[in-house]
């Protein structure tokens, strides 16, 4: 059974960081940064390297990262574009 992707990104987000938390103990919809879960610019990197490894999504810029990683909202609906847009592979 797959979990849900919001599920997978908390894990990784958790997982990556070390952080003291359970994954279902963040809010989808929770800030990552500032007030929310309280992240810092370098989790930003370990968040990234995470995601584009364990999602293939690929944050390019400044402003994607700033976009991208408010929440697990966002995230997922950057990973869920970037699957949209995706060509089949081919083998």
């Amino acid at each position: 059974m797959d979990q849900p992707l919001s599920t997978q990104i908390k894990e990784a987000i958790v997982r990556c960081l070390r952080l003291p938390i359970a994954p279902r103990d963040i809010a989808d919809d929770i800030p990552l940064f500032g007030e929310g879960l309280g992240l810092d610019s370098i989790d930003v990197l370990e968040l990234v390297l995470e995601l584009e490894r364990s999602f293939g999504v690929k944050i390019t810029d400044e402003q994607l990262a700033r976009r991208t990683l408010r929440s697990v909202t966002t995230i997922v609906q950057l990973i869920e574009q970037t699957r949209g847009e995706a060509p089949a592979a081919s083998s």
